[in-house]
């Protein structure tokens, strides 16, 4: 704790300093992050806080995309998974189940699946970061908006930004109102949803916000053993509170916690023919002898204090502490042979807190300096069960003799151990007006990180979990590291008010732990630390009195030592290693018409090339490959067309499609597992009453029924691969009124 109290002091200085000459600044305070964002009806203006600034969308030099709340429920998007189809150069691999994603952003990507790490694609909610899988499993419910930000955010958001940011804001309590809304969908598989809030006023200076949802479903991956349940259910519920308490002008406190629990049937894994034989299995079916049943319980509580000490500074404190565990167990091999089964599990704990200081001097020079800090507490557990009724010795029956004799046929080779990670940092962001037009921006962090990962061993147990062998001996990690990241660009606004910018960025990812050693005391290690250089050049414009957005950016990267678990062919041991060099470019256009106030069309096209330029796998040079989840196209669009609007309410169309070209899903880049080129169809025809209090919808994602993978793991040393089907054609009804 001494550090902490370090870096405090350490900010504290030039804080003082600058809160001393504060009464010759005597200009408007400074708006908070935590303030809402607005859609104007007629321009289209989103306001986003991607900066920690309350800022439009179009004033921001960064590559940032915002989806607002009430376009996610049209489109019925109620999981963090589905947010690929609407962002441009985002991808997704989905191991775990739904709302525990594994982002992948212009190619930067965690290219490992155990459950103990961090995603270079940054998971934020409510500005709180969520590091662990365990503190992601959150539907999306009562959200304000989502913004998806691109590149390094080193210098404001930090830890292990490598890719960039996701970004959930809920939507805040409201000061002197009473209102509400409640919603209720029905679907195929079905699924029944119900979800809501309700705003009371507490008083003239506060207010509580109360919002839940509740979700149960039959799973869509058939099973066909007789008396066992069918794979990929929905059975989940989740609810939070917000208090916000503004006892002066200048001063706001809010006050969020939540919980939430998800108990379904976990994803089926698809076998291919190549690996195991699936014999009378169509797709979407699976031949699962064992129970999947997915426990996923999070709980958060965040204190967010808003003080405006001056006219041009304000204070922003977040305080936070997350707790959840993930338990899931599947049927890895897909088929009735007990070939593997993995039962893992992941409990976790966090604190942190972030401490920033925001000007807004109405004068050339503005900044933002902060004070961060965060402990992660872990343990985990994961067993191979391998062969498990094998009779290895012939005698008729599995007993640990069969273990002793075949290991690690018939055996349960389990992992455990406790993992702690300390990360201190301080950083700056600052602006300088050279002219009303141009502007220069940089920024610094510096962190230290500190990790532990100890009492780690791995055994051989019987079918009956009688010790047979230890195969990894107690063994304890550990790692320091300080890294020196930031940013420096210049914007330039046009007279007409659109934004051109250029950056460089360095954006940094703390070294990892290795959850998945088995076998030998070889696997156990720790990746060093990656880092990405990234130059960006951009423009966001507009035309035609605003109804025309255009926002362009062009990004090139220096991609060095990315994480990537390297399961060997030959004998599935895993080591957790880097990637030395890779290199990425590619761009991205989002284009907006509202051509009139009763048609618009969103559009969002990604382009991307990627090659690893020196690295090595299994013994395989990899120089000259594909990264992982990084396709060279992606390309969404929407329209939003009012096709009837009188005295009976007003009735529209929402069609919708989301493309992507081939990608691996893995580095070494095997031909089989490459998933081909596709495109799903969806779309919501709705109806609002002229008050806007009532709405019914119809709505559908998949038309097509496209079979498609989120995800391939080569694991040929077992003898199959390890995949995830994308969800089948979805449909249904949604009901709403407002209060």
């Amino acid at each position: 704790m001494r550090t902490v109290f370090l870096s405090s002091a350490a900010l504290a200085a030039p804080m003082a300093m600058i809160l001393a000459a504060q009464p010759a600044l005597a200009q408007q305070a400074p708006q908070a992050a935590g303030a809402t964002a607005t859609e104007a009806e007629n321009t289209g203006e989103i306001v986003v806080t991607a900066a920690k600034r309350s800022e439009n969308l179009q004033s921001v030099p960064i590559s940032v995309s915002a989806v607002t709340g009430d376009a996610l429920a049209k489109s019925r998007i109620t999981s963090v998974d589905s947010l690929v189809n609407k962002v441009a150069n985002l991808q997704l691999t989905s191991t775990v189940g739904d709302n525990t994603p594994i982002f992948a952003l212009r190619g930067v990507s965690m290219s490992d699946f155990s459950l103990n790490q961090s995603s270079p694609v940054a998971t934020y909610y409510d500005e709180v970061y969520k590091g662990n899988f365990a503190f992601l499993g959150v539907a999306l419910y009562d959200i304000e908006r989502v913004e998806v930000l691109r590149g390094p955010q080193g210098t404001l958001y930090g830890k292990n930004t490598t890719g960039g940011a996701v970004n959930l804001i809920s939507r805040d309590a409201k000061l002197g109102e009473t209102s509400g809304y409640i919603n209720a969908g029905y679907g195929n598989y079905s699924r029944v949803d119900l979800n809501g809030a309700v705003n009371v006023p507490l008083g003239e200076k506060a207010a509580l916000r109360v919002a839940g949802t509740y979700a149960r479903g039959d799973g869509w991956f058939k099973n066909v053993v007789v008396g066992n349940p069918d794979l990929a259910s929905t059975n989940e519920w989740a609810i939070r509170g917000t208090l916000k308490w503004e006892p002066t002008s200048g001063t706001r406190f809010t006050l969020r916690a939540s919980h939430s629990r998800q108990s379904p049937q976990n994803y089926g894994i698809y076998a291919q023919p190549e690996a195991v034989n699936r014999p009378g299995l169509s797709k979407w079916q699976i031949a699962s002898n064992v129970p999947q049943k997915r426990l996923a319980q999070t709980t958060s509580v965040a204190l967010t204090a808003n003080i405006d000490v001056s006219d041009t500074l304000a204070v922003t404190s977040i305080t936070s502490y997350d707790k959840g565990y993930l338990f899931f167990k599947e049927d890895t091999d897909g088929i009735a042979a007990r070939v593997l089964e993995v039962p893992y599990f992941d409990q976790a704990s966090q604190f942190a807190q972030d401490l920033r200081l925001t000007s807004n001097t109405g004068g050339p020079f503005d900044f933002i300096l902060g004070a961060y800090y965060n402990r992660e507490k872990v343990y985990n557990q994961s067993t191979l069960e391998v062969l498990l009724d094998t009779d290895v010795n012939g005698d008729g029956r599995v007993t640990a003799a069969d273990c002793a004799a075949g290991l690690p046929a018939a055996c349960r080779i389990r992992n455990h151990f406790d993992q702690l990670k300390k990360s201190i940092a301080l950083y700056s962001d600052l602006k300088y007006k050279l002219t009303d037009a141009l502007t220069v921006r940089g920024g610094l962090r510096y962190t230290h990180d500190d990790g532990q990962q100890t009492d780690f061993r791995s055994d051989a147990l019987a079918i009956d979990k009688r010790f047979i062998a230890n195969l990894i001996p107690l063994t304890n990690l550990a790692f320091k590291q300080d890294n020196v990241s930031g940013k420096l660009g210049l914007d330039y606004k046009l007279a007409s008010g659109d934004l051109l910018y250029a950056s460089v960025s360095r954006g940094y990812r703390a070294p990892s732990f290795n959850a998945q050693a088995f076998f030998s005391p070889a696997e156990v290690g720790v990746a060093k630390s990656e880092e990405v250089t990234a130059f960006e050049a951009g423009a966001k414009t507009q035309f035609w009195d605003r109804r025309i957005t255009l926002n362009m950016a062009a990004f090139y990267y220096n991609y060095k030592n990315q994480q990537f678990i390297n399961v060997n062919p030959v004998d599935a041991s895993q080591q957790l290693l880097n990637i030395p060099k890779s290199r990425l470019y590619g761009a991205e256009a989002e284009l907006t018409v509202r051509a009139s106030d009763t048609f618009t069309l969103h559009s969002g096209l990604g382009l991307l090339s990627t090659k690893i330029t020196n690295g090595v796998i299994s013994g395989i040079n990899v120089a000259g490959n594909h990264l992982s989840n990084a396709p060279s196209l992606t390309f969404n669009a929407s329209v939003d067309w009012t096709v009837v609007q009188g005295g009976y309410g007003a009735f529209s169309v929402h069609p919708e499609v989301a493309y992507q070209s081939s990608q691996f899903f893995e580095n070494i880049n095997v031909p089989r597992l490459r998933q081909q080129s596709y495109a799903l169809f969806g779309g919501h025809i709705d109806w609002n009453s002229t008050d806007g209090r009532y709405s019914l919808s119809a709505w559908a994602r998949n038309l097509g029924n496209k079979f498609y993978f989120t995800s391939r793991i080569d694991l040929t040393g077992f003898g199959l691969d390890y995949n995830h089907v994308g969800n089948p054609r979805m449909y249904g009804v949604t009901a709403g009124a407002k209060f």
